[in-house]
Protein backbone atom coordinates (compact mmCIF):
# COMPACT_ATOMS: atom_id res chain seq x y z
CA UNK A 1 0.00 0.00 0.00
CA UNK A 2 1.24 3.33 -1.21
CA UNK A 3 1.25 6.58 1.29
CA UNK A 4 -0.37 9.60 -0.20
CA UNK A 5 0.85 13.31 0.26
CA UNK A 6 -0.87 16.12 -1.29
CA UNK A 7 1.80 18.70 -2.53
CA UNK A 8 0.99 22.75 -3.03
CA UNK A 9 2.47 25.15 -5.57
CA UNK A 10 1.92 28.26 -7.13
CA UNK A 11 0.81 28.76 -10.73
CA UNK A 12 -1.59 26.87 -12.78
CA UNK A 13 0.80 24.44 -13.58
CA UNK A 14 4.71 22.84 -12.22
CA UNK A 15 7.08 20.75 -14.77
CA UNK A 16 7.64 17.17 -13.17
CA UNK A 17 11.08 17.69 -12.82
CA UNK A 18 10.58 20.85 -10.54
CA UNK A 19 7.75 18.66 -8.85
CA UNK A 20 10.16 16.28 -7.67
CA UNK A 21 12.35 19.21 -6.22
CA UNK A 22 9.49 20.53 -3.87
CA UNK A 23 8.59 17.38 -2.90
CA UNK A 24 12.36 17.05 -1.55
CA UNK A 25 11.91 13.83 -3.69
CA UNK A 26 15.18 14.84 -5.24
CA UNK A 27 17.93 17.18 -4.19
CA UNK A 28 18.78 18.40 -7.48
CA UNK A 29 17.72 19.03 -11.57
CA UNK A 30 20.43 16.45 -12.43
CA UNK A 31 19.22 13.63 -9.88
CA UNK A 32 15.40 14.28 -11.12
CA UNK A 33 16.63 14.27 -14.87
CA UNK A 34 17.95 10.61 -14.21
CA UNK A 35 15.11 9.38 -12.08
CA UNK A 36 12.43 10.29 -14.61
CA UNK A 37 14.60 9.21 -17.26
CA UNK A 38 15.04 5.47 -15.68
CA UNK A 39 11.22 4.74 -16.07
CA UNK A 40 10.31 4.76 -12.06
CA UNK A 41 8.19 7.68 -11.63
CA UNK A 42 4.49 7.50 -12.80
CA UNK A 43 1.80 10.18 -13.39
CA UNK A 44 -1.85 9.44 -12.84
CA UNK A 45 -0.82 5.63 -13.08
CA UNK A 46 1.57 5.49 -16.18
CA UNK A 47 5.68 5.93 -16.76
CA UNK A 48 6.58 9.24 -17.53
CA UNK A 49 9.98 10.18 -18.78
CA UNK A 50 9.66 13.41 -19.77
CA UNK A 51 11.29 15.83 -17.17
CA UNK A 52 8.94 18.81 -18.53
CA UNK A 53 5.54 16.84 -18.18
CA UNK A 54 3.53 19.64 -17.46
CA UNK A 55 1.39 18.74 -13.91
CA UNK A 56 -1.79 20.02 -12.98
CA UNK A 57 -4.04 20.40 -9.92
CA UNK A 58 -5.32 16.62 -9.61
CA UNK A 59 -2.58 15.26 -11.19
CA UNK A 60 -1.24 11.77 -8.93
CA UNK A 61 2.79 11.29 -8.99
CA UNK A 62 3.90 8.22 -7.94
CA UNK A 63 7.65 7.92 -6.99
CA UNK A 64 9.55 6.20 -4.35
CA UNK A 65 6.18 4.21 -3.38
CA UNK A 66 4.29 7.10 -2.29
CA UNK A 67 1.82 9.25 -4.43
CA UNK A 68 1.73 13.02 -4.09
CA UNK A 69 -1.50 14.44 -5.28
CA UNK A 70 -0.64 17.94 -6.50
CA UNK A 71 -2.73 21.02 -5.20
CA UNK A 72 -3.00 24.48 -6.44
CA UNK A 73 -1.64 26.56 -3.74
CA UNK A 74 -4.59 29.34 -3.49
CA UNK A 75 -3.47 31.62 -0.97
CA UNK A 76 -2.38 34.01 -3.76
CA UNK A 77 -5.89 34.05 -4.90
CA UNK A 78 -7.72 36.14 -1.76
CA UNK A 79 -5.80 39.13 -0.81
CA UNK A 80 -2.94 39.88 -3.15
CA UNK A 81 -3.80 43.50 -5.17
CA UNK A 82 -3.63 43.27 -8.68
CA UNK A 83 -2.35 46.95 -9.06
Amino acid sequence: MTDREEVRHSGDTIELDQFLKLAQLVSSGGEAKRLIQSGVILVNGEVETRRGRKLRPGDRVTAQGEDHIIEADDSDADGGDAE
